[in-house]
């Protein structure tokens, strides 16, 4: 039988990101939103805040699912000193096992982009859960139970329908934070490690203790799922470390699996290297 061999796919190109022309853009209207995306540990959000400071006035729209929930700190990785002074939205704004989801994400999305606007600032959607970055820049329509097997993007200028069917119209830049596999397997490796000496078992054993269903806990994956089982008695602290490391490492490759599938949709994303 022949060898099959182990094909990584490459690395998009870096670029340099003007910001004179992109805040020429945001001053004419062709662009509306900013996205910063890219898989865990790549550096999105520090860039993102990196470049709300570049862009003058500016707020952080969180695209994350996890970080939703008040309590999941440590095991999401919020990291909420890393704002600093730039506003932030659409974290800590549901209780675990509170059932968020992508259509809840729609609304609150909606309303925090126009906040910023009415405030003259400049909305930066950052995040790594492409589920919901595409619902909110690529039109869907969940009312329609429209398929999401994969983003289906709509010409930047449309006007696309937001959840309570009132027009959204928004040109989103995109920019992508790139890192290699082995860096970002590196850094993965290196900030689970981090975060179990900071506390992350006592983080989800709290949760159970407060009433947090154990079944909840697993239903919200890595982290959660692997820590759980540890606690339940079901795997030693080094198969727990183990696993969630390979975990993590594989929904890292999914996340590029999905950003990169958005570009052979049609959407350009603009990579650097932060």
């Amino acid at each position: 039988m022949p060898k099959v061999k182990n094909i990584i796919a490459a690395l998009p190109e870096p670029e340099t990101i003007d910001i004179e022309a992109l805040r020429g853009a945001l001053a004419d209207g062709s662009v509306t939103l900013v996205c910063v995306l890219g898989p865990t540990a790549s550096g999105k959000t520090r860039y993102a805040v990196q470049l709300a400071h570049e862009l003058g006035k500016a707020e952080i729209i969180s695209a994350d699912s996890r970080q939703v929930y008040r309590g999941m700190d440590i095991g999401t990785g919020k990291d909420l000193a890393e704002y600093g002074d730039v506003p932030y939205h659409l974290i800590d704004i549901a209780e675990p096992g509170d059932g968020y989801n992508v259509h809840r994400f729609q609304e609150d999305f909606n309303a925090a982009y126009e906040l910023v606007r009415s405030r003259g600032a400049v909305p930066i959607l950052c995040g790594g859960t492409g589920l919901y970055i595409s619902a909110v820049t690529a039109g869907y329509d969940f009312e329609t139970k429209k398929p999401l097997s994969a983003p289906t993007v709509m010409p930047a200028s449309s006007v696309m329908p937001g959840p309570t069917g009132h027009p959204f119209a928004a040109s989103t830049f995109f920019i992508g934070t790139l890192v290699s596999r082995e860096v970002r397997n590196a850094r993965i490796d290196a900030r689970l490690d981090a975060r179990l000496q900071e506390g992350m078992v006592d983080e989800i054993r709290g949760l159970l203790n407060s009433g947090v269903p154990a079944s909840v806990l697993l239903g919200y994956g890595l982290e959660y799922k692997f820590v759980t089982q540890y606690l339940l008695g079901e795997l030693s602290y080094d198969q727990m470390r183990e696993h969630l490391a390979i975990a993590i490492h594989q929904f890292a490759k999914r996340q590029m699996t999905w950003f990169r599938g958005m570009e052979r949709s049609g959407v350009r994303i603009h990579w650097v290297e932060p």
